[in-house]
């Protein structure tokens, strides 16, 4: 009999439908006879302990990708210690980073909360927390270096301006030049030819998906690992090839363009081009970390007109995730992980994709974009006007700006892609977001967010500022909890 050397619990957890990356973890492990037992996508923490406790798993590893998991995750840490358990706690995902975890997570749970940042250090980590004789010290390592992660993070202050400042030194625009839309309303597309997406696929993250860094092509010819990227493309292209010649996933969306105009921070979306009547509106977030080289603190709302002005926005949900499930699950039921996570990163790049080719098709439907003659590279270069923000992204960190933009394209009955109670898409291999116009228009991060910014966010969404604070946890300058 053959005796793993352990057992590893794997969970992405409530809310959140992305694994690509905890697969290729447990695969890892698996491989280095470590007894995995995952348990999907959007697992509830009541499911998560319950299984720990019935399976007797040495190491619980979460993964998230969206913000709100990061609250979950928390959640999950501090049931972990009520409930007296011993386990270790690993913490993996996009959004998650070694001093959150030493910041919010592990002073909430007093056995080892560790931050693991890709699969290729998940073996070492595990190994280290399974062995009685390495344990103590690598787990004391750790400890002290959250430590430091704490006290350089107390010890730092981010110097805010007020929000009535932040918006004093605003961008101030020309509107006087806008194009106008061949169109205004919804439309939909249904079961888009994979191979009119194939041609837009930006092939470095899929590179990345695999922990081989560099950019697509020159990673082909990367001395250490080139011949490697070379097999993985090839293997690539083969499985693409299938699924686009049996149609074994399906892509369809929807958009739309807009009668718009900038109240405030805000972005007012009209029924029709009389704009005597609001259908929804957009609430924008503005920078207010202070600035020592000039430029303005930016909103989106300051891309969109004001009042007076024909002005447009645009908003947009794709998916190339339906029918990947069963795709997934017959890889998976002949025990070929390695094509069952090929098929997952390629519907991921094809919803990337998709939103890239769509992006190109309303530039030319709004006007501005009729006379472009761009190159595959200078679409991944984005040297285009206008841009593409999606709800919960740097420029527009709040995600539920996402549930705005569904009821108003009403995306789930028109294409069936909703979102989970944290905001998060499924099918998990979709986009979307909105389209801004402006040849100014850019993408930049809004930063820390001050108390009295938060404060306005809530009043004009209408929520209890606690709410706001939970879905903006990771873009606080303050702790909600202290009052400073």
């Amino acid at each position: 009999e053959v005796r793993t050397q352990g057992k590893v619990l794997m969970a992405t957890v409530k809310g959140d439908v992305h694994d690509i990356g905890k697969n290729i973890v447990g695969v890892v492990l698996g491989c280095n006879n470590y007894e995995v037992i995952d348990l999907g996508v959007m697992v509830s923490c009541e499911t998560i302990l319950k299984a720990a406790q019935e399976h007797q798993v040495d190491v619980i590893g979460l993964s998230g990708l969206i913000t709100p998991s990061l609250d979950e995750m928390a959640h999950v840490a501090r049931e972990m210690e009520r409930l007296g358990m011993r386990q270790p706690l690993l913490i993996g995902g996009a959004t998650t980073s070694k001093a959150h975890t030493a910041i919010k997570l592990a002073q909430g749970y007093s056995q080892p909360v560790i931050h693991v940042l890709d699969a290729s250090r998940a073996v070492p980590v595990v190994s280290n927390l399974i062995n009685p004789d390495l344990k103590p010290a690598y787990v004391a390592q750790i400890r002290d270096e959250y430590q430091r992660l704490r006290d350089n993070h107390a010890a730092t202050n981010t110097p805010l301006l007020s929000l009535e400042q932040a918006r004093s030194q605003g961008a101030r625009f020309d509107f006087s030049d806008l194009p106008h839309p061949e169109f205004t309303g919804i439309r939909v597309l249904e079961d888009v030819p994979l191979e009119t997406l194939r041609p837009y696929i930006d092939w470095s993250p899929f590179f990345h998906t695999w922990e081989l860094r560099g950019r697509y092509p020159a990673i082909l010819k990367h001395e250490k690992y080139g011949e490697e990227a070379q097999k993985l493309f090839v293997d690539a292209q083969a499985l693409l090839d299938d699924l686009i010649a049996r149609k074994r996933i399906r892509a369809c969306g929807v958009y739309g363009i807009f009668p718009a105009n900038r109240d405030g921070d805000s972005v007012q979306v009209f029924t029709d081009e009389s704009r005597s009547s609001v259908q929804t509106t957009f609430h924008m977030l503005r920078q207010q970390v202070v600035k020592e080289d000039g430029t303005p603190q930016w909103s989106l709302a300051d891309f969109v007109a004001p009042k007076g002005s024909q002005d447009h926005v645009g908003g947009f949900a794709v998916s190339t995730g339906f029918g990947l499930d069963e795709v997934v699950a017959a890889y998976k039921a002949a025990h070929d992980d390695y094509n069952a996570i090929m098929a997952e990163a390629l519907a991921d790049r094809l919803a990337e994709a998709f939103a890239e080719y769509l992006h190109q098709r309303v530039r030319k439907e709004w006007g501005f974009g009729a006379q472009e003659q761009l190159s595959a590279e200078d679409l991944l270069e984005e040297r285009y006007q206008g841009i593409r923000p999606a709800g919960g992204y740097p420029a527009s960190p709040d995600h539920t700006e996402k549930q705005t933009l569904w009821s108003l394209l009403d995306v789930e009955a028109r294409t069936r892609i909703r979102l989970t109670e944290s905001c998060a898409m499924w099918p998990g291999s979709s986009v979307s977001g909105l389209y801004f116009a402006h040849p100014q228009s850019k993408y930049f991060g809004v930063g820390k967010l001050g108390r009295d910014q938060v404060s306005d966010l809530a009043r004009r969404k209408s929520l209890p500022v606690s709410e706001m604070e939970r879905w903006l946890g990771p873009w606080l300058a303050y702790d909600p909890s202290r009052g400073s």
